[in-house]
């Protein structure tokens, strides 16, 4: 422990405080005051009260200090000065250790008497000091990037499947085929959540659909209307109907027949300007190269960033993780939203109660995220690493034009805050790049 005596920020006043480390990211202050620090302090105190009091004789606002403490409850009074001197002085102590507080720090007052002294104890998350590692010798590299005939093939099927003519025909469905179908499950006469659905278009041999669905249509023409009993998947991601027997009333409302164009040179006319399929090919070679190079630059950063905090020494405030977690959770039960499930529906499945869930899932995620930030800002700062304001409004720009006539959103990206949080995006964003750099092989 660190017991130290500090000439405070006005003349004439002493203040004496101890720090202890509690750990990395912990720091708990002890504050003493003499009768000398309380007097500043109440000074200050009441010319603020002064100005809320009413006394015969005086304008409000106008009542001087010497009246106004005549005129005071003393126990209303001590109360303000203990509070006005606690901030005053944790303030200070903060700026003399050279903490920088991650939250308001949680204070005690330990004695109290008036006019005389003045103890209390703040207990505070601090951002921790980051000891990097060689950042400029990890050892990842980029993985080889190679596209296959097979990948090539895939990319061009979907483009035929896009062009495919859809003819109707009175035969039944068959594989290829896409059906147009109502369909609605129960189990047990209950209706199946997420079971249902009106005018589907479902093409054979997808297998889009469980198990024994697609080949239940096999056949069935246009008007047919009938029942179609199935086993759900022992496997099945939605646990309540892993098993599940479920029954679904089936109409057949349309077949058509997919008619794929042939792959020649006149189809790869139509999808741009191409004289041959072998100009195709190499167009949409060219396309995944560059799709699988971005995504090997991707992973190599996230490699550089896990070896980074690897061989770093980085604390991870509480405070900070428990922000993680809730920004993680915020956007986890918004994206099950999007899926029409509920975050209950979810833990339900899984087995898996909230508070398991967040330690498990949810607390590792957020470890990282906190690692990653720290490191990323220290280093930024043994780089020297700066954001231009050129550089600023060219982010800006692109932005405005990507959102163009939302005005709600133009109108976001223009407050100090936006433009704060992009900045720093944007010295996270040269920070990786320069790690990569330096660490090319």
């Amino acid at each position: 422990m660190l017991s130290k005596v500090y000439s405070s920020a006005y003349t004439g006043a002493d203040m004496k405080h101890t720090r202890k480390n509690n750990s990395d990211t912990q720091v708990a202050l002890t504050v003493e005051l003499d009768g000398s620090d309380l007097a500043h302090v109440k000074q200050k105190t009441l010319k603020r009260l002064a100005k809320k009091i009413k006394v015969a004789g005086f304008r409000q606002g106008k009542v001087p200090t010497s009246v106004a403490e005549k005129n005071i409850d003393s126990y209303l009074l001590g109360m303000e000065l203990t509070e006005d001197a606690v901030n005053q002085f944790a303030l200070e102590v903060l700026e003399i250790e050279k903490l920088q507080p991650l939250e308001r720090p949680k204070v005690e007052v330990t004695k109290y008497v008036p006019n005389q002294q003045l103890e209390f104890s703040a207990t505070v998350e601090v951002l921790p000091k980051i000891t990097l590692g060689d950042y400029k010798k990890l050892n990842a590299k980029k993985a080889a990037v190679k596209v296959t005939a097979a990948e090539i093939g895939e990319v061009i099927e979907r483009m035929r499947q896009g062009m495919a003519e859809k003819k109707a025909v009175k035969r039944g469905a068959q594989s290829g085929d896409e059906v147009t179908i109502d369909f609605h499950g129960t189990q047990d006469g209950k209706d199946v959540a997420g079971a249902s659905g009106k005018d589907y278009p479902l093409v054979l041999g997808t297998s889009t659909f469980i198990p024994g669905f697609e080949e239940g249509l096999a056949g069935k023409k246009n008007g047919d209307v009938f029942d179609l009993p199935l086993l759900f998947p022992k496997d099945y991601h939605h646990q309540p109907l892993a098993g599940a027997k479920v029954n679904f009333a089936v109409t057949v409302k349309q077949v058509k027949e997919v008619v794929l164009p042939e792959l020649d040179d006149t189809f790869a006319a139509k999808c741009g300007p191409f004289k041959t399929v072998n100009e195709l090919k190499a167009d949409v070679k060219r396309e995944l190269t560059e799709q699988k190079k971005r995504e090997a630059l991707d992973t190599l950063k996230d490699v550089l960033l896990e070896q980074l905090v690897k061989e770093s020494k980085v604390p991870t405030p509480e405070v900070l993780i428990a922000d993680q977690i809730t920004s993680l959770e915020r956007d986890f039960t918004q994206n099950l939203l999007y899926r029409g499930i509920t975050l209950e529906q979810y833990l339900t499945d899984q087995k898996s109660t909230k508070e398991e869930w967040l330690a498990k899932a949810l607390r590792p995620q957020a470890i990282r995220r906190v690692q990653v930030g720290l490191a990323l800002a220290e280093l930024s700062k043994l780089e020297n690493i700066e954001v231009s304001m050129e550089e600023l409004e060219t982010r800006l720009s692109q932005l405005l034009q990507q959102y163009g006539n939302d005005a709600s959103m133009r109108s976001q990206l223009d407050t100090p805050e936006t433009r704060r949080d992009l900045a720093n995006r944007l010295v996270t964003e040269k920070t990786v790049d320069r790690l990569l750099t330096l660490n090319q092989q």
